[in-house]
């Protein structure tokens, strides 16, 4: 790890976060929005996105392509209630791990996130359907609950098609008229 992999490091996790946050608070959930990544800055997460720091991806694909797999990602799917992975639960029924629900205000954290990731990795070349593309692309192998799943690809469908401003606006207003999906 380089210092200066871990500066540049440092001002993506960071800048990212910055976008979270004023994503969260155009749509209803600033507070939730301030405490967005936080666990990036720990030691566990932080030394090797450091130390694969790769400018244009999550350094997490550089952790696997050298171990087969990221710890620095498993740490932090753990603790961020926004990333679907974390709801994985054992099923008594079927004896199995399985996707379930994920709360409102978190899914909502996840939309804010996924097109903050998309604006600072995409760069100059960021479009309103840049998440959308993205979601879609992993769709066959994501293992999610489908409920969660139909919500975040409405709104990721909204944003490609009516904006921003459009899209958190309804999102902000759905925040305010429901508890749940």
């Amino acid at each position: 790890m380089s210092f200066r992999s871990a500066i540049a490091h440092f001002r993506t996790i960071t800048k990212h976060r910055h976008k979270v946050i004023a994503h969260c608070a155009k749509a209803g959930i600033f507070w939730q929005g301030l405490f967005h990544d936080l666990s990036k800055y720990s030691p566990t997460e932080f030394l090797p996105g450091a130390r694969y720091y790769l400018g244009n991806r999550s350094p997490n694909e550089g952790e696997r392509e050298a171990y087969g797999y990221s710890k620095a990602w498993l740490h932090h799917k753990g603790r961020n209630r926004h990333h679907f992975e974390y709801w994985v639960d054992y099923n008594p029924k079927t004896r199995s791990q399985e996707p379930v629900k994920m709360p409102l205000r978190f899914v909502v954290e996840m939309f804010c996130d996924r097109v903050a990731a998309s604006k600072i990795y995409q760069g100059k070349n960021y479009t309103d359907d840049c998440a959308l593309k993205y979601f879609e692309h992993g769709k066959s192998h994501r293992k999610i609950c489908p409920e969660t799943a139909d919500l975040l690809e409405k709104w990721l469908k909204m944003l490609a098609e009516k904006g921003e401003k459009e899209t958190f606006a309804y999102i902000r207003q759905f925040v305010r008229q429901n508890k749940d999906y």
